[in-house]
């Protein structure tokens, strides 16, 4: 059995990771560490765990583990390292941003590095907006398509700002309400163009990227188009053989919305053509696929397992 330990257990991620982890059929949880909530029950926290989790929150940590998810704020996972000698051989899977610019530690988007993750165990899980949105671009990169403006337009539910409420995500704020934040400036823009350029050396091309608040908890829908020369066939056959080996990517013509996807490691994607523009909207559960989901996949592909070992979870639904 694959032994890990999650630092930072009290916040959504975290929460996220013991209820995929705690049924993975080759995982034992060898703790949950958390300064704040030392002592108390995980599922006193994570109340959707009650009557399932019979951990308790630990107040010390140690390495003698296969695999350490890192599920502290940003900047946070940094100092950790720092202060701590960790094994070479302790497989990190961070989910802070603190490292998806780092030459030390692959990127761990499966369907752009997945080879790279097998060979490394140090891995920097990607951003949600991210992960949603370099998924309806990288087969055009790869293509070398990718030669007009990029317009992205994507809502986010309100877990994507982390547990701790603030100003934009109490119940009273957020409810009722849509709002537009960081336009043009968002962090994860860094971080797309550089997966794009890993596919297409010459993109330089701009990403003009609107991020939306949503009234909702969890979830993005990312609307992106772009001028592409090729008819609509040509774009689904592009998609779909870029994704044929890829477990949880679909590829559809049809109409497709959040609760598809909510609940799930899946991503799925609606490609059209209108005139001489691409448009692919893609959806994905935040918490999951842009998040703890993705780090359990990443974890899969490390040490060797089924990719989808964990992952069979099933939507929401209506």
């Amino acid at each position: 059995m694959i032994q890990v330990g999650i630092i930072g257990g009290g916040g959504y991620t975290a929460g996220e990771l013991v209820r995929l982890l705690q049924y993975h059929p080759e995982v034992e949880i060898s703790y949950v560490f958390s300064n704040s909530q030392k002592g108390k029950a995980v599922s006193a926290v994570h109340q959707d765990l009650l009557g399932e989790c019979f951990l308790t929150f630990s107040g010390e940590y140690h390495f003698e583990v296969d695999a350490l998810f890192l599920c502290m704020g940003h900047e946070q996972s940094v100092g950790f390292i720092e202060e701590n000698d960790i094994p070479d051989e302790v497989a990190i899977i961070d989910l802070s941003r603190d490292y998806r610019l780092s030459k030390d530690y692959v990127y761990g988007l499966p369907e752009l590095n997945r080879s790279d993750i097998r060979q490394r165990n140090r891995i920097a899980n990607p951003g949600c907006f991210a992960t949603a949105i370099q998924l309806a671009l990288l087969p055009l990169a790869a293509d070398r398509a990718l030669q007009s403006d990029v317009h992205i337009h994507a809502i986010t539910g309100s877990t994507g700002a982390g547990q701790k409420p603030t100003a934009t995500t109490h119940f009273s704020w957020r409810n009722n309400n849509v709002s537009v934040y960081k336009a043009f400036r968002h962090q994860h823009l860094d971080e797309i163009k550089r997966s794009l350029r890993q596919l297409q050396d010459d993109f330089v091309a701009p990403l003009h990227f609107i991020p939306v608040r949503g009234n909702f908890s969890r979830g993005i829908l990312a609307s992106v188009y772009t001028t592409i020369d090729a008819s609509e066939q040509e774009m689904i056959d592009l998609y779909t053989q870029y994704y044929e080996d890829h477990p949880f990517v679909t590829v559809t013509t049809d109409p497709i919305h959040l609760k598809m996807v909510v609940n799930t490691n899946k991503a799925i994607l609606q490609v059209e053509k209108h005139e001489d523009k691409l448009l692919v909207t893609s959806v994905i559960d935040n918490l999951l696929k842009g998040a703890s989901g993705q780090a359990v996949q990443n974890m899969n592909i490390l040490f060797d397992l089924d990719e989808a070992a964990g992952l069979n979870l099933k939507s929401i639904g209506f």
